[in-house]
């Protein structure tokens, strides 16, 4: 026998009629029924699945304990129940399957069903029994897709031969209307599956009616709602042009590198409803723009570094083109043990987008600082000039120069430095956020070749490796493994020719919690920190949700400092706590509390740090 099969995807709601959902007055005898209690129990089809989404969608279940039913909606909820049950069985592909209910050992078309359950006491409960007859398994036969043009392959998601499964069927539709999109036929049509069941070869075959309509390329790009940025710049910076193919995929990507500029809070791109001139489909983009200026407050505290505030300024949009200007200052070194004066960061950014080359930024810095730490105190001005270009979507790599004058003193020796540096490095980030991330890896390789101008310092170059990987342990990104590693080494000079603030330090925040800030490594016969020529260090985090806003996170550092420029020497410092996260709408605000597993000179019992933004 060969019929036709409407195609529904299986829900996890059941349809419940208005009878099975209220209880019935007046019926019977013109008296009201009183609610009859009952139990369901399945029989067991021999596939879990089946088993589970029939207990799923039924409304005999959800409504159990919920809802009390006079008979005739009982009955009429079990009558929702089977014709549902069937579109759970045509969804797995059991074609021929039924499903049998019986209440009270009765059949749902029994005449004497509803005087049973009418005089039916309160208790004991009636049983409900639903028994689910699989039948064969029926699998896709011969797939058609009508006037399909030639270039454009059908959906590989489902072929001849695979069990005819409702949801794959269904989702062919819309992944060949995107294949078309993105083949260049901007207004195609499919059609939902018309399919035929085989009764004598248990197959089923299906039928799209394609219009794939003209085949058109993007023509003029236009942009609704700009208020201050230049359209031009905009037309340059998005990788599409008129004339080439039209694709729903190049929209989107366009989108996306529109609100990367960070310009804009929500961008809409709009294609014409027909070709217009013929062959061509004109590119509306729909945009709003975000306030110009922003004022941002931020803050920190750790018991080593003290208490840290910071306020910045930010200009969205200088000179029309989306360039940023953001000028922030910061007061740290607040009451902080590793600290021994408050200090200052004043720092003016300057970022152009798109700097000779699509993608290429130019970023220039201006920074004043003063630090006083227990290892040197540090006055310092900086100055940077850093092209960034992507490489591939996820790979970085930036390069520029930079020039450092600063007076810093250690051990009551004072000295002036004067460094040219050279910074290149390679970055390469699959992460899905910057404050937050649940998956992905981010990793740098960086090279900064250093040449002194002045002071007593011998030229120089500082390497660094650096990554970190998130991986899910439970559904819904609720449980990450987190990790952290670092390696670094400076080479071409000794411990004591490079200056102080250039050297590697390991304990506190950035890297070994629990140990004071800047104290792992060697050490003066103070205490105070040296600074070393090497470093290595290592973190393993469990970040576990609890409810929705909070969360829990054990961690373990490690890492070394070593005066002899090869990592993975001197005396390794192991650090251990246990984090709490509060989770709002722009990242988690953590509090990480952590002990060295050994104290060691120059460090604390215990380190208490709080900030926004998971550790790394």
């Amino acid at each position: 026998m060969i019929r036709p099969r409407v195609l529904r995807a299986c829900c996890r709601t059941a349809i419940i009629t208005a009878l099975g959902c209220v209880g019935y007055r007046g019926f019977h005898n013109g008296l009201a029924a009183n609610p009859v209690a009952y139990t369901v129990s399945f029989t067991p089809s021999g596939d879990k699945e089946l088993d589970g989404l029939l207990k799923q969608t039924s409304s005999l279940v959800s409504l159990e304990k919920k809802l009390p039913a006079a008979p005739f909606a009982l009955i009429g909820r079990a009558r929702a129940d089977s014709a549902q049950f069937i579109i759970v069985l045509h969804s797995l592909g059991y074609d021929a399957g039924s499903v049998a209910i019986t209440i009270d050992g009765k059949i749902l078309t029994d005449s004497g069903l509803l005087d049973t359950l009418t005089a039916a006491p309160e208790q004991p409960s009636v049983a409900v029994v639903i028994t689910a007859e699989k039948g064969p398994l029926y699998h896709l036969g011969k797939i058609t897709f009508t006037t399909l043009p030639p270039s454009v392959h059908a959906a590989p998601a489902i072929s001849p031969g695979d069990p005819a499964r409702a949801q794959p069927v269904l989702a062919a539709t819309p992944a060949m209307l995107s294949a078309l999109h993105n083949a260049g036929y901007a207004f195609a049509t499919v059609s939902p599956p018309f399919a035929v069941a085989d009764d004598a070869t248990h197959s089923l075959n299906v039928t799209y009616t394609v219009n794939p309509g003209p085949h058109v390329d993007i023509g003029a790009i236009s942009f609704n709602g700009l208020t201050r940025t230049d359209p031009d710049f905009l037309r340059r910076h998005i990788a599409l042009r008129p004339g080439q193919a039209y694709s729903d995929t190049g929209l989107a990507s366009a989108r996306d590198s529109l609100l990367g500029l960070g310009v804009f809070s929500s961008v809409s791109p709009i294609p014409a409803k027909s070709d217009n001139p013929p062959g061509q489909v004109p590119i509306a983009f729909r945009v709003v723009e975000q306030k110009r200026h922003a004022v941002s407050i931020g803050g920190s505290y750790a018991t080593d570094t003290g208490i840290s505030i910071s306020t910045s300024w930010e200009d969205r949009n200088v000179f029309r083109k989306a360039e940023t200007l953001t000028i922030s200052a910061t007061a740290s070194g607040l009451g902080g043990s590793a600290t021994t004066a408050p200090g200052y960061d004043l720092k003016a950014v300057f970022a152009k987008p798109d700097y000779y080359s699509r993608g290429q930024t130019l970023t220039l810095t201006l920074e004043g600082l003063k630090e006083s730490l227990t290892a040197y105190d540090r006055t310092a001005v900086l100055a940077t000039g850093i092209l960034s270009r992507p490489i591939t979507p996820h790979l970085t790599a930036t390069y520029g120069l930079g020039f450092i004058t600063e007076n810093v003193q250690q051990e009551g020796t004072t000295r002036n430095y004067e460094l040219l540096q050279v910074p290149l490095s390679l970055i390469y980030d699959t992460t899905n956020s910057l404050l937050e991330p649940t998956k992905g890896i981010r990793s740098t390789v960086s090279v900064t070749p250093t040449q002194p101008l002045a002071g007593n310092a011998s030229n120089y170059f500082i390497l660094q490796v650096a990554g970190s990987t998130y991986i899910g342990v439970e559904n819904n990104a609720r449980g990450i493994i987190a990790l952290r590693a670092l390696v670094g080494t400076i080479q071409g000079a000794s411990q004591f020719q490079v200056p102080p603030d250039q050297r590697f330090y390991a304990g506190g925040t950035g890297s070994v919690r629990g140990y004071t800030y800047q104290t792992v490594g060697p050490l003066f016969a103070d205490d105070n920190p040296q600074g070393g020529t090497a470093i290595d260090a290592g973190t393993i985090e469990f970040r576990q949700r609890i409810y929705r806003n909070f969360g829990i996170v054990p961690f373990v550092d490690v890492g070394q400092v070593s005066a002899q420029s090869r990592p993975f020497q001197g005396t390794l410092a192991i650090g251990a706590g246990l984090g709490a996260r509060y989770y709002t709408s722009i990242g988690p605000i953590r509090i990480d509390f952590a002990v060295p597993v050994r104290k060691t000179p120059g460090s604390g019992s215990f380190a208490l740090y709080i900030g926004l933004g998971e550790a790394f």
